[in-house]
């Protein structure tokens, strides 16, 4: 208002607006800034064109920043004015903008070093100050201000899959990930509707899942915080300890009946995992074999024959008979986990129906909007041009919902 007001004042006609929204004025290519400049530089044969700014702050708020864009302007063919200062070429004048384009800097860094003063009190004092993490989010709380709270049914989610990677459920990351992948609630997902692995390792490496905080950059150290946490500290602990491991699971896509144990064999000096391979005769004829092929053990590159492993393996397995308890345990088990994942199941539908509901709408809302294109075809030929946008959009949506549709 007040440029407008100056251009009338000065009987400028305001030929362009650009805005910069919630963006640093420690940077010079802001995408208001950069529209602007390139404004003057189409049009720098029509005349001298007047910049007009608000305030000095408006334009930049670091000294270099302001000298910079103050050059562009000038070399674009622009005049910068402000009905808050007179900018002009005199010594005096040049003193005065220096002046204050080092008060706008000043200003800009003591509200960033105050703001983050007070965020680093407040996280040293166990309440997390950043984004919420997926699962969570932020609730007015008496006492507490804004405190992360569990985000249902993320929470949920997340707290079987950390419990899960823990107990040994998901035997590694990409199980994990294959998880998440199939809750569509789930909303750290690519367009094709995969979960990236730095997702995976975030979720299994974050502390605030058990309850606390911790950022190393600023000095504060692992502490309890005031949130709930989804899992207990032992539980994350035992997490970490998995990951340092390297925990594997034996995963080939040549297994065969030459050799089924395969990747599950291990040495019985060093603990090892067990090479097969077929070894042949000087008569021309291939035995198999397993080899130990970890330098240092006693066992190192000695052949062990494979009927050899798979009869004491058949004994071992032969003897593995669970009592009638075990067994009945086990059948309650699982007959709680199958009502777990039949109730789950359920909840995912009703999720899939109601995106699925919500993506027709803005399909029908699109389609509306293009009645006077539509309003010359026919009812037949607009019907099916509805039908293949609908395919069109539908396709485009994750995997889950395409096979739910």
């Amino acid at each position: 208002m007040r440029c407008r007001e100056y251009a009338e004042r000065k009987g400028y006609a305001v030929v362009e607006t650009f805005f910069d929204k919630a963006i640093s004025g420690s940077l010079s290519d802001r995408p208001g800034v950069m529209a602007m400049l390139s404004y003057l530089k189409h049009h720098s044969g029509s005349g001298e064109i007047v910049v007009i700014i608000d305030d000095i702050s408006r334009l930049a708020r670091d000294t270099r920043v302001h000298t910079d864009l103050r050059l562009a302007i000038g070399l674009a063919g622009g005049k910068l004015e402000s009905p808050s200062i007179t900018f002009g070429d005199d010594s005096d004048s040049i003193f005065v903008e220096n002046v204050l384009a080092s008060a706008s800097q000043h200003q800009r860094q003591k509200n960033g070093e105050q703001t983050k003063n007070r965020m680093r009190a407040r996280a040293m004092n166990g309440y997390w100050v950043f984004h919420a993490p997926t699962g969570y989010a932020y609730k007015k709380t008496a006492g507490h201000g804004k405190l992360l709270v569990r985000d249902e049914p993320l929470a949920s989610i997340i707290q079987e899959a950390l419990e899960g990677f823990a107990s040994g459920r998901f035997q590694t990351q990409a199980d994990l990930k294959r998880f998440l992948e199939a809750q569509p609630e789930f909303p750290c997902k690519m367009r094709d509707g995969s979960v990236r692995y730095e997702e995976v390792v975030r979720l299994l490496r974050r502390p605030h899942y058990a309850g606390y905080i911790e950022i190393p950059e600023w000095g504060v150290s692992l502490r309890k915080g005031h949130h709930e946490g989804l899992i207990s500290l032992a539980t994350f602990e035992k997490i970490q300890a998995r990951i340092k491991e390297g925990t594997r699971v034996f995963s080939s896509k040549d297994i065969g009946e030459d050799f089924p144990l395969g990747g599950f064999a291990a040495c019985a000096d060093c603990g090892g995992p067990l090479t097969s391979c077929w070894s042949k005769s000087k008569t021309g004829n291939k035995h198999p074999y397993y080899l130990c092929f970890t330098k240092g053990c006693a066992s190192y590159r000695k052949s062990i024959k494979r009927d050899v492993i798979e009869e004491q393996f058949a004994a071992v397995l032969a003897g593995l008979s669970p009592s009638s308890e075990l067994a009945g345990l086990f059948k309650h088990l699982f007959e709680t986990a199958w009502e777990q994942g039949a109730s789950r199941s359920e909840e995912i539908a009703k999720v899939l129906r109601a995106d699925l509901q919500k993506t027709e709408k803005q399909i029908e809302q699109m389609l509306d909007r293009s009645t006077p294109a539509s309003s010359l075809a026919s009812p037949a030929i607009l019907a099916a041009g509805r039908r293949k946008a609908r395919t069109s959009m539908l396709s485009s949506r994750p995997n889950s919902i395409r096979r739910f549709r």
